[in-house]
């Protein structure tokens, strides 16, 4: 159970198991923010709002510096270990096997729970649309908790992406980019109509629902750590950047500026957007609301401004879903090599993408979308986030003490603060999150454990 793995990098594998290297530090960059921002920063302000009030800021930042701590130390990692499965593969070079078996089966869960929640949320957009413009009946395009059968947009828009990602990694990747900078200008277009109408008066009170977690009469949990439990969903996403270690050029260099570079912009968006929410109009307003932006545009008298908002996620919110769906494809892919999965999977195509695991992948979390309630469950992905993230961070602390002189071609700078933020963060951030999620989680985990001794064990390839 403890047995730990050998890093074997890109270059060094069989050819069929050998991935083209095709991305730089703008391509990294670009799929960084590309799963930052996102169905977060589009629907979770309001959710924060309702939480927190105007206090969301400071979850916002809170949020925001645990996510930045794991960013250096995801940084320092994927450096050292530039190769394909991220949190799960510096655990088994580290930890030992049973550890590198929890953080998958919490990345799967992770980005299982987010593909599939954000096509759902792509299809609620969408379907309106289809209905009024095609006249397909919004009865055939729900799932079964809305009524219907299956959610066939949102499945329609996990082929679509799934089969981006099978043409090539650098032709998705430069779609990619093309659709966040749609994505950036839109909420720039959202600053630039609702900040003139900033009034601190809609900040008084700034914080009513106090700083730790407690619990209403109503039974929901608030205040500012709870709010930033619940938002840290709208941070994540860097680190489908470390998965794509085995194919970006020059790792050594690139790989920070890809990871510590989309952090620093998405921080910088989401506090320029919220502050821009929160001032605009009083909280209680938009407070648990789908659509907060464009609901406060409509406040604000531009209904067609927020039609163009509500147009612009249709077109963007694919981004969030090509990156998570690349990350878990890649995941998937390192455990099939390592003997969890069949390796039969782990071929790679003549064009250097894993199709097949990308296939598997896609099935996966179009069953999910097109069958399953996604909104009370998909807290889970933070819970399975948080854990991952606080895996890196103990991951570097130990290397720094293990191998002091291993090679590190990006060093974190005050690495034990740094460290002690990112894991003494996300087990607060953990301890946040709601009872009910908390309980889902350890049950998944215990599932886990129970495939790992009755299959992973036994079909390791870990010597």
């Amino acid at each position: 159970m403890l047995r730990k793995k050998a890093i074997l990098l890109g270059d060094e594998r069989p050819v069929e198991h050998r991935m083209a290297r095709t991305l730089s530090w703008p391509h990294l960059v670009a799929l960084g923010v590309g799963a930052i921002v996102g169905t977060g920063i589009l629907t979770l302000t309001g959710v924060g709002a309702d939480r927190a009030g105007p206090a969301v800021l400071i979850s916002f930042a809170v949020a925001g510096l645990i996510c930045a701590c794991a960013a250096l130390a995801y940084a320092e990692l994927s450096t050292m270990m530039p190769a394909a499965g991220s949190a799960y593969t510096y655990s088994y070079a580290v930890l030992g096997e049973i550890f590198a078996w929890v953080i998958g089966w919490s990345l799967i869960l992770e980005y299982s729970l987010v593909v599939s929640a954000v096509a759902v949320g792509w299809s609620g957009y969408a379907a309106p649309l289809l209905d009024a413009w095609l006249g397909i009946p919004m009865a055939l395009m729900q799932g079964p908790q809305l009524g219907g059968i299956v959610n066939l947009p949102a499945i329609f828009i996990i082929a679509v992406v799934t089969g981006l990602l099978m043409i090539g990694t650098r032709e998705s990747a430069t779609v990619n980019a093309v659709l966040v900078v749609v994505k950036i200008a839109t909420l720039a277009l959202f600053v630039a109509v609702a900040l003139p109408h900033f009034d601190g008066a809609n900040l008084d009170p700034f914080m009513p629902f106090g700083f730790g977690k407690t619990m209403d009469a109503d039974g929901v949990e608030r205040g500012v750590m709870a709010a930033a439990a619940i938002i840290f969903f709208a941070f994540y996403g860097f680190d489908a950047i470390s998965t794509a270690a085995e194919e970006t050029k020059n790792p050594e260099r690139n790989l920070p500026i890809g990871i510590i570079g989309s952090m620093l912009i998405c921080t910088l968006i989401y506090m320029i957007v919220a502050a821009a929410a929160v001032g605009a109009i009083s909280f209680t307003i938009f407070a648990d609301s789908p659509e907060p932006l464009a609901l406060i545009l409509r406040e604000l008298g531009q209904p067609g401004i927020a039609t163009i908002i509500a147009a612009a996620a249709v077109i963007a919110l694919p981004t969030v879903l090509l990156a998570f769906l690349y990350g878990q494809s890649r995941i998937f892919l390192v455990m099939a090599r390592d003997g969890f999965l069949p390796q039969s999977l782990a071929r790679i195509s003549s064009r250097g993408a894993p199709v097949r695991i990308t296939i598997v992948t896609a099935v996966l979390v179009s069953i999910i979308a097109g069958v399953f309630p996604i909104d009370e469950i998909a807290a889970l992905a933070n819970a399975g986030t948080l854990i991952a993230f606080a895996a890196v961070g103990l991951c570097m602390l130990i290397l720094r003490k293990r191998a002091p002189d291993m090679l590190r071609p990006f060093r974190t700078p005050g690495a034990l603060l740094v460290g002690l933020i990112g894991i003494l963060g996300c087990a607060y951030l953990f301890w946040s999150l709601p009872s009910k999620t908390q309980l889902y989680f350890l049950t998944w985990n215990a599932v886990g454990l129970a495939v790992y001794f009755v299959y992973g064990m036994r079909k390791s390839l870990a010597k």
